[in-house]
């Protein structure tokens, strides 16, 4: 897979790469906490999650459903909401312990897309891994807006969705495992 090949430089990809890009613009909001740039980088942060569904809409539209799409935009969106989410431990927005447990199940699903990649199988994602990656940014807007406004309190929500997040998460690496790992461990025939 040649990232230079013509039908990787498709607009499709192009938004991907665009939500890495969008990363270090969100954490320099994010990182002095004040209500103003916190404010900005939710809108930054939604803004770049939009492109994730963006992307999806625009590679089936244009038949540009690539190899080399499938295994960036999982890549961009675990990037994404990883460094988010570790920025608002810093931030003191967040419970360090569920970081670590919504990191770790990102990290070994990955180990699993890759070791799955070196048998020849694309890995891509499931509805149950689109849910908890769609509660994950929910749940990011709010606990980066973290002040209140209009009367709501935007860190209070964040919290909530989170730990719906969290759920979904831990449940579906779980499936990812059960229903892959095995697929690892078997020989292969022509081995013996």
């Amino acid at each position: 897979m040649n990232p230079t090949d013509p039908s990787v430089l498709n607009l499709s990809n192009s938004l991907t790469a665009l939500r890495i890009v969008s990363i270090p613009f969100i954490l320099i909001l994010m990182q002095s906490g004040k209500p103003r740039s916190s404010l900005w980088a939710a809108l930054f942060f939604a803004a770049a999650f939009f492109t994730d569904w963006l992307d999806g809409f625009v590679a089936r539209k244009r038949n540009q459903v690539t190899r080399f799409g499938k295994m960036l935009d999982p890549l961009a969106d675990k990037l994404l909401i990883g460094s988010s989410l570790i920025m608002l431990i810093g931030l003191d927005r967040v419970p360090s312990w569920m970081v670590v447990l919504i990191v770790s199940r990102e990290i070994a699903v990955t180990w699993l897309r890759a070791a799955l990649a070196g048998k020849g199988f694309i890995l891509a994602a499931s509805p149950w891994g689109k849910n908890k990656t769609f509660f994950q940014a929910l749940a990011l807007i709010p606990l980066t807006i973290h002040y209140p406004y209009w009367g709501i309190d935007f860190h209070l929500l964040g919290l909530v969705i989170l730990w719906v997040a969290m759920l979904l998460t831990v449940w579906s690496g779980l499936l990812y495992f059960i229903k892959y790992y095995p697929t690892l461990t078997v020989k292969s025939r022509k081995s013996g």
